[in-house]
This record gives structure tokens, C-alpha cells and sequence, in this order.
């Protein structure tokens, strides 16, 4: 028995050995060393090891920030929409992580491709990362199939741009920064009128998408109401908007004077373009899908011009907060930057605010952090000034109340009207 007992001790001993040889001069450095180590961590690293194992972002990195996803579209055919809202939301970030104000961010953006199922995936790779709040998604139709996503698992969302009124129905927790399509489609036709820019309206739109066809409805109704003539309707998919040479062929016959645009920049681009090239100049109204015309890729800017629309935000603005924006904006992505820029920039800030209101902090779960963040949007006593708004409050349903801008393109830049 003896025996046995000392053979067992003496084995145990030999396997401590040989494991403190295994450690090296790691297993004896001191654990500040080790703990340092970890607090340096990048957040690309956290975001790489979480979406290859499936599980959230170390326990340190949820300790010290608030996790903040984003979704939209950085590359494909709506990229200037997706990246100018990342670059916004990003300065906004940086701001606020500098202010030393007991709230910190992490943010983590992805991309989309303006693609409701890509939408997801990438929803689902934030929720893995352990994403506390949604800044997204960008567009309509991927903003729908997400809101009902984070509506099921109880994540706060604030989207910059996606204005459908499909994106807030019977979700308690997907807010817009944007004004709504029916708010668009009304205030066009009333701006229209108000401004005596037509007299004889063509609309094209695109059937196929929430978006354009959220505004048309609206725009028709307001229109009757206004006393505007609509000579000439008509419509595309996404898989038609290559060829638009029938819709301004029946709007030319029809003596069109104005035609009014409620699509996003890309097919505005190729019907500018036909327009051109078929001798046929109406003047041209169209609403925030608009915006990013100015830079996209191989477009003659020129054809741009005298281009009016709706916008909240406005690059010459002098106001002080908009100059310190603009110029950022500028330095860091040598470009202007656009509404949906100014949008995501003032989603952060909105967030941050609502989170001071309600006293989020980062260990709190997401959908703690909800449930506060809904109450605090929606109180008597909050408002947000932005970028894009004076005031701006939040109804129950999620819709932002402020007030749309009058821009036209003059000299290749955005102008006040």
C-alpha cells in the first residue's frame, strides 16, 4: 500500500513537470502582461474569431461598449448609399467614443448588397458578435425582412434611410430617421404646386419596390388634391431599367413638362441619359433615392443639372455643426457627403442621447436594452437636433417627424431652393 502511494505521488509530480514544461516562459509572465494583451485585442479580431466560432465577442470587449451593428450596402449597385452611411455613422462614432462620457461604442458594419437574404445573414452575424443595438439596414426591401428579425429577437433598430412604412408596421422596435414614403409623396406634389414647376407630369416608377411605390401612391393622391395634371404613368422592375426609351417616348407624347422620379439614382442615371439622347428636357423632381447621383461612377454630372428633389440635409448649409460634418466628411473620404451620410451620422448620435436618457450600459442584454431605448424614443421630453432636423421627435409607430429641404443640382453640387 506504501509502495502504491509513493508510485502515485511520484507520477503525479512527473506530470506537473512535464506540463510546466509545455507553458514555457508564457505560463510564468505576470497577469497584468496577460490582461493587457487582452484589452488590446482589435475589434476586427473579436468580430473574425465570433463569426468563425458562432459565439459573441469576448466578455471584456461587453464590459467597457455598447455594441453597435450596422448593415447596408458597400458594394453592388447601391453602394454609395451603404458606404456613405457607414462613413457617416463611423465620424459619429469617434465623436462620441472622444468625449470621455462614461458611454463608449463599438460598431460593426456589414454588407448587404442591397439584398433582403444577404440582409439577414449579415443580421445574424452581428447577433453571434453579441450586437446590443442596429443601426440599419440602409434600404427598404432589406430593412423589411430585417425589422422582423430583430422584432422577434427584441434588438433595437434605427434605420437612417430605409422610408417605407412596411419597415415599422407592427414593429415596437424598428424607428426610422428618415421621413417616411407617404410623407415624401405628399410633400413632392406639394412643393410642385406650391413652386408652379409643371403644369403636364410624368411619373416612372418601379413597381416592384416598397419604396418607389409607397411614394408614387401618395404622390398621385396628393397631386389630385393639388390640382397637378399627371398625363402619363408608367412603370419598370429592377430586371427592366435598362431601357427606359418606351416610358419617356409616352411621357414626351403626352407634353410632359415635369417628370418626377420616386427611384433611386441608378435608373434615374439611365433615364437623365435617354432623355439626352432622344432631345427630350422636362425638368426633373425626384426624392432622397436621388441623392448620390452626383457621384456615381461614369455618369455625366452635367445631365444632372437644374435636378431638383427632397432631401432633410443640405452640404452648404453654415450652420456650425454641418461645416464640422461636411469638412470631416471631406478630409477622411475626399468626397461630399450625401443625406444618407448625415442620416446614419445622426442615428448614432440619437442612439447615444436615447442611451444617456435611459442609463444603457454595456452588460445590460439586448433586450433590456430595448425595451429602454423604445421608452426613451418615444417620451414627451425627447427631442434630437441633427443634422438633418430641428426637433426631431418619435411616435410609437417608429416614424421620425421633421421636415423635408427643397435642393436643386446647380454647378454639380446640392443647392437650398
Amino acid at each position: 500500500m506504501m509502495k502504491t502511494k509513493l508510485l502515485s505521488i511520484l507520477l503525479a509530480l512527473s506530470m506537473v513537470a512535464a506540463l510546466a514544461g509545455c507553458g514555457g516562459a508564457s505560463s510564468s509572465a505576470p497577469a497584468s502582461s496577460s490582461a493587457s494583451a487582452s484589452s488590446s485585442t482589435s475589434a476586427s479580431s473579436q468580430e473574425a474569431a465570433s463569426s468563425e466560432s458562432g459565439d459573441a465577442a469576448p466578455e471584456s470587449s461587453s464590459a467597457t461598449a455598447i455594441k453597435i451593428g450596422f448593415i447596408g450596402p458597400l458594394t453592388g449597385g447601391a453602394a454609395i448609399y451603404g458606404n456613405a452611411a457607414k462613413n457617416g455613422a463611423q465620424i459619429a462614432i469617434d465623436e462620441i467614443n472622444a468625449l470621455d462620457s462614461g458611454i463608449q461604442f463599438e460598431f460593426n458594419p456589414q454588407d448587404d448588397e442591397h439584398d433582403a437574404e444577404k440582409s439577414v445573414n449579415a443580421y445574424n452575424i452581428l447577433k453571434d458578435w453579441g450586437m446590443q443595438i442596429l443601426c440599419g439596414t440602409v434600404t427598404t426591401n432589406p430593412c423589411i425582412a430585417v425589422g422582423a428579425e430583430s422584432y422577434a429577437d427584441r434588438i433595437f433598430t434605427l434605420t437612417p434611410s430605409a422610408s417605407s412604412t412596411a419597415v415599422i408596421e407592427g414593429k415596437d422596435n424598428v424607428f426610422q430617421m428618415c421621413f417616411t414614403d407617404p410623407n415624401q409623396g405628399v410633400a413632392s406634389a406639394q412643393y410642385i404646386a406650391e413652386q408652379q414647376l409643371g403644369s403636364k407630369i410624368a411619373v416612372i416608377y418601379n413597381n416592384a419596390d416598397a419604396y418607389s411605390t409607397g411614394i408614387y401612391e401618395k404622390f398621385a393622391s396628393e397631386a389630385a388634391n393639388q390640382g397637378l395634371e399627371i398625363v402619363s404613368t408608367t412603370t419598370f422592375t429592377d430586371d427592366t431599367a435598362t431601357d427606359f426609351s418606351v416610358q419617356l417616348t409616352d411621357a414626351k407624347n403626352a407634353g410632359a413638362d415635369l417628370l418626377f422620379l420616386p427611384i433611386y439614382y441608378t435608373p434615374a442615371s439611365l433615364i437623365l441619359t435617354q432623355a439626352q439622347s432622344m432631345g427630350y428636357s422636362p425638368k426633373v423632381f425626384g426624392v432622397d433615392g436621388m441623392d448620390g447621383i452626383l457621384t456615381l461612377e461614369n455618369f455625366d454630372t452635367t445631365l444632372a443639372e437644374g435636378v431638383m428633389l427632397l432631401t432633410p440635409f443640405a452640404a452648404d448649409a453654415t450652420d456650425e455643426r454641418t461645416v464640422s460634418f461636411v469638412q470631416k466628411y471631406t478630409e477622411q473620404f475626399n468626397e461630399t457627403p450625401n443625406q444618407f451620410a448625415a442620416d446614419a451620422y445622426d442615428c448614432i448620435y440619437a442612439i447615444y442621447e436615447a442611451c444617456q436618457k435611459a442609463g444603457i450600459t454595456p452588460d445590460q442584454s439586448a433586450a433590456d436594452i430595448c425595451e429602454k431605448m423604445i421608452a426613451a424614443f418615444t417620451a414627451e421630453d425627447f427631442t434630437f437636433n441633427g443634422l438633418t432636423g430641428e426637433g426631431m421627435t418619435w411616435s410609437t409607430t417608429g416614424e421620425v417627424s421633421k421636415a423635408p429641404k427643397g435642393m436643386v443640382i446647380q454647378n454639380g453640387a446640392y443647392t437650398g431652393m
